[in-house]
């Protein structure tokens, strides 16, 4: 008896190869622009974010080009390389992150010591020196979210956070994007960083969970306006 290995694949994945399939039939040309990001999502069915990831895996296939400020262009009708599974995409890892570091970060406010508030603001000025370097890897930014994580005394919290940023820094999907932005010149926001931790010295989880949303929140629309194009 055989048995098929059953693969479940991701959302993304299917809308670029819905996307790539158009343009191996002839039915988007080279030199075409895709619609806008709102209207593919309309017409598929699926979400903003899902639709971006999908132009993620379809340029990394090298079948499209993203170009900022102006759209989504075909680039090669007949690709070698079609799109694949390049792992959980970024825009996946931000929803989570948003709903488990805000609370972390709660969590945090109540339980921090000095030690750790003085272990953030040293953080703060690793930030600092990487944003200086043309190859910042945002190593500090992992640290200082990871040392949250760690002060809300929750160790399943904890692993939970960590293993989201192991997701983020192992997926080839989020990789090849996070360079991209590096590229356009976006980086984590350090004075987003100074008002978390503003939150965290008063010890106030309310307003430690709105700073850590806003600040994921902004991350978040900052990453999509690689894909905005100006009208």
């Amino acid at each position: 008896m055989e048995l098929e290995t059953i693969k479940t694949e991701r959302l993304y994945v299917k809308v670029a190869e819905q996307i790539s399939k158009l343009v191996k039939e002839g039915n988007i040309k080279t030199g075409d622009k895709l619609p806008s990001e709102r209207v593919l999502a309309e017409r598929i069915g699926v979400s903003r974010p899902t639709i971006r990831e999908a132009m993620i895996a379809l340029e990394i296939a090298g079948i499209i080009e993203i170009r900022t400020g102006s759209g989504i262009y075909v680039i090669d009708q007949k690709p070698e390389l079609f799109p694949s599974d390049e792992g959980v995409g970024p825009f996946e890892i931000l929803d989570t992150r948003y709903i488990v570091e805000a609370e972390a970060c709660a969590l945090a406010a109540a339980r921090i010591t000095d030690e750790q508030l003085q272990e953030l603001r040293d953080t703060i000025k690793e930030m600092e020196e990487e944003e200086k370097r043309p190859d910042a890897s945002e190593q500090a930014d992992m640290k200082f979210h990871l040392l949250i994580a760690e002060a809300s005394q929750n160790s399943a919290i904890s692993a939970i956070v960590k293993w989201l940023w192991e997701l983020r820094n192992q997926s080839a999907l989020s990789k090849s994007f996070m360079a991209r932005l590096r590229k356009e010149g976006i980086h984590p926001s350090i004075n987003q960083h100074k008002r978390i931790i503003a939150a965290l010295e008063i010890r106030n989880p309310e307003k430690a969970r709105i700073a850590m949303k806003s600040h994921i929140e902004s991350a978040s629309e900052s990453a999509s306006t690689y894909f905005a194009s100006k009208k």
